[in-house]
This record gives C-alpha cells, sequence and structure tokens, in this order.
C-alpha cells in the first residue's frame, strides 16, 4: 500500500485512537505529582516503634510526708486497685503513699477481696517460682515453676527474691519488690517499687488489712 505525504499525519492519528481504544480505561493520564489520574502518592511507611515506647508509662510514686510521719502499724491499711494497677497506704482516710503496681498477668491470678496481712519476711525467697542452677550457682533454666517444671540433672531449685513480702494468702499471695513493666505482669502477687516496699512494709504489722479491689 503507498502513502502520499499528505496522508501520514492522518495515519497517526488514527493509530494514536486505535491504541487508546486497545488500552480501555486501565490506561490513565498521569498527574502533576507523577501518580496515576492525579492521585496523591502513598504516604510513608511510619518508623517501627521500639518495645519502650509501646509500654505504658505509669504514674511515679506519691509519698505524704506528713501523714508518713503520723503512719504507725496500729493505724494504716492497705488498698489494690488492679483496675488502676495502683497501691495505697492510708492512715484513716488519708492517703499517706500512692504507688504503681503489677499484679497477676492473667485475670483471677490476683485474688479480690479482704484480707489482712498473715507473714512479713524482708528477705523472703519464693517456693514455687525461681531457677534451676547447677553446683557452681550457674543459672542452667530460669524463671521455672515448680508446678509444672522438673529440675534437669545436676541442677536444684533456688527460689525467685521476694524482698520486703508481706503474705496474704495461705497459697502464697502477697506484697513484695518486683519488676513493674507497665502492665499486670506477675503470677499472682502485688509488685512494688523497689524504693517503695520499704515504706510499706514499715508501716504495716501482721493483721493489718488490705483490701484487693477488681
Amino acid at each position: 500500500m503507498n502513502f502520499t505525504t499528505s496522508r501520514i499525519p492522518q495515519f497517526f492519528a488514527i493509530a494514536s485512537i486505535l491504541l487508546a481504544c486497545l488500552a480501555g480505561p486501565a490506561t490513565l493520564k498521569a498527574g502533576s505529582n507523577g501518580a496515576p489520574g492525579g492521585a496523591a502518592p502513598a504516604p510513608a511507611t511510619a518508623p517501627m516503634k521500639h518495645a519502650s515506647e509501646l509500654i505504658n508509662k505509669q504514674d511515679q510514686p506519691k509519698v505524704v510526708p506528713r501523714l508518713m510521719e503520723t503512719a504507725t502499724p496500729d493505724n494504716t491499711h492497705v488498698i489494690v486497685s488492679l483496675s488502676k494497677q495502683r497501691a495505697y497506704l492510708l492512715v484513716g482516710d488519708e492517703i499517706a503513699l500512692d504507688t504503681p503496681i503489677s499484679s497477676g498477668k492473667r485475670a483471677g491470678m490476683t485474688p479480690t477481696g479482704n484480707f489482712t496481712v498473715l507473714e512479713k519476711d524482708p528477705n523472703h525467697f519464693s517456693s514455687i517460682f525461681g531457677s534451676f542452677v547447677d553446683n557452681s550457682g550457674r543459672t542452667v533454666r530460669g524463671g521455672v515453676s515448680l508446678k509444672i517444671d522438673s529440675a534437669p540433672s545436676g541442677t536444684h531449685y533456688v527460689g525467685a527474691p521476694m524482698k520486703w513480702f508481706m503474705r496474704l494468702t495461705q497459697d502464697g499471695v502477697g506484697m513484695h519488690v518486683g519488676i513493674l513493666p507497665g502492665y499486670p505482669a506477675s503470677h499472682g502477687c502485688v509488685r512494688l517499687p523497689v524504693d517503695i516496699a520499704p515504706l510499706i512494709y514499715q508501716k504495716v504489722k501482721v493483721g493489718t488489712p488490705v483490701e484487693i479491689d477488681p
């Protein structure tokens, strides 16, 4: 087939129309930002947060010196709020000390109700939770429970330290020094900050009322 020079522009115009028809609606005009049809570019992926940023930051302990000076083991009581993850040492109806805690990691692990301090032990060790260590004192396996774990050959059990322990139940629940990650994480005990536990310990006695609220 022969084309004259005058028909060349007409040929390219027809060819462009045919190509557009074959491509269909998927062919979109690029916008000024380079995205199809002028659409906004996809948002950039947010940088991953460090684990510490995801932990709930608890308010720091609050101590009222005036009330702590008047507090004695004979006039105090303790209230623990599981929903607020706080514990309060009270003199009468006034809060002498307000502290963050960490209670049982699953519902029901920390019992609710009215209790009394059954025992005080400043250097208590758990009879259930701890580590298996060898004869040289090296930890072979940590974070064990005698309820479900057996000691490997050549090791023996060493209970986890629970300084300033104040027992609340016969099956081992109490208040003591522990790690506070910002959420319920214990096996049932009420963990206290290392500098707060001795303050409460000094102001309670065997028989001091402790109320644990949901």
